[in-house]
């Protein structure tokens, strides 16, 4: 029979082994501890029939895992999720992880229409960083999915590691797992040392992977962002709403007082303005509806979960009541921005449009990406 040794962590997510209470993070049944490999039921479960559990761990935890990098001297490799920037960024990054120098990694760019143009997307990226108070030493756009761009970020990390450990860090559900095991894989041809997930919070702790004999590389707990829209959604929701190919950009021609239904998570409301186009990127198994204006309320009070869907049937009692915003556009090209969810692109034509969303759901304007 084995025994838990003193640094005794779960080869999937990090966290400390224990047999005591299945209901906490890292429990094994006792039996399992003679495996070689020894990985906690919750990674178990994840790995062999892609369910989650939830872990009692408060954001404010895993933002105390995240300060410890403030001690060290490393770099920080920083993901963000491309379809989800503002979403999926850490604002209080700076703050948490000292003078480190940090590049920043847009991840899933798979999903980006093939017209987006990636040096422009790159330029945007640099700045939008520094807008949010983080200086970035330079930005790169990479796959986790297919492996492109990979080359570029290997290089990247080792010159500008200078021998130092690297931490991975970003938001819950940027790819940031699935990124680290195609590193491993690249380099040492190892498959599948972590454990990857749709769902947020899969990583509990910090997992070691040694670079060389002086150094590592750190994957680190996602931060959950609460003002993505995926924390109020379940499962099977989630599923339908995190983009798994490229995105189909859907045109619709509106006049106003028309409104947009993107599934039954946030509406979009063309109030005043010259006819024009609105062209939508949302993963593509979301239905988007369209509706007068004067009819939206109706048609959401009597059709949430099923017509407007996701949240599902099930789910409705779960997801917030919707806020409208209104914003004012003058003439240029704008993408208004639904974290976690997508956004629609305005043609450059002055409108008036309300957004209305779940109120920790920010909604934002930025200048076009594509």
């Amino acid at each position: 029979m084995g025994r838990i040794e003193d640094n005794d962590v779960c080869q999937g997510c990090g966290v400390m082994i224990q047999t005591e209470d299945k209901n906490e993070p890292g429990y094994v049944p006792a039996s399992a501890l003679k495996n070689e490999m020894i990985i906690c039921q919750r990674c178990f479960r994840l790995k062999h029939y892609n369910e989650i559990q939830d872990v009692p761990y408060l954001d404010s935890d895993f933002l105390k895992m995240i300060n410890q990098i403030s001690e060290t001297k490393s770099l920080i490799v920083k993901l963000v999720d491309i379809f989800d920037f503002n979403g999926s960024f850490i604002k209080s990054l700076h703050r948490l992880t000292g003078n480190n120098p940090i590049i920043l990694i847009g991840n899933k760019i798979d999903l980006l229409p093939q017209s987006t143009n990636l040096s422009r997307l790159r330029q945007w990226m640099k700045k939008e960083a520094a807008d949010l108070g983080l200086t970035v030493q330079d930005v790169f756009l990479v796959s986790a999915k297919t492996g492109r761009g990979y080359n570029e970020v290997k290089n990247a990390i080792e010159f500008h590691r200078k021998g130092q450990d690297v931490y991975v860090v970003g938001s819950t559900n940027v790819g940031k797992s699935t990124f680290i095991n195609y590193l491993i894989n690249e380099s040492v041809g190892a498959k599948d040392v972590i454990t990857t997930s749709y769902f947020p919070g899969t990583t509990l702790g910090f997992i070691e992977i040694p670079l060389d004999q002086t150094s590592s590389l750190y994957d680190t707990p996602g931060v959950v962002n609460r003002g993505q829209l995926t924390h109020y959604l379940s499962q099977e929701d989630i599923k339908v709403v995190t983009p798994n190919k490229e995105i189909k950009p859907r045109v619709y021609q509106l006049n106003s007082q028309q409104t947009l239904y993107i599934g039954g998570l946030a509406r979009f409301d063309f109030i005043k303005g010259e006819r024009q186009s609105f062209t939508c990127y949302f993963a593509n198994g979301i239905n988007i509806h369209r509706t007068k204006l004067d009819q939206a309320d109706q048609l959401y009070n009597h059709h949430l979960g099923g017509l407007l869907s996701p949240p599902s049937q099930t789910e409705v009692k779960n997801y917030p009541a919707l806020v409208e915003k209104t914003i004012k556009i003058a003439e240029e090209k704008v993408d208004i921005v639904f974290p976690g969810l997508g956004w629609i692109t305005l043609s450059g034509t002055p409108a008036t449009i309300a957004v209305h969303t779940p109120s920790d759901v920010p909604v934002s304007k930025r200048k076009a990406i594509i």
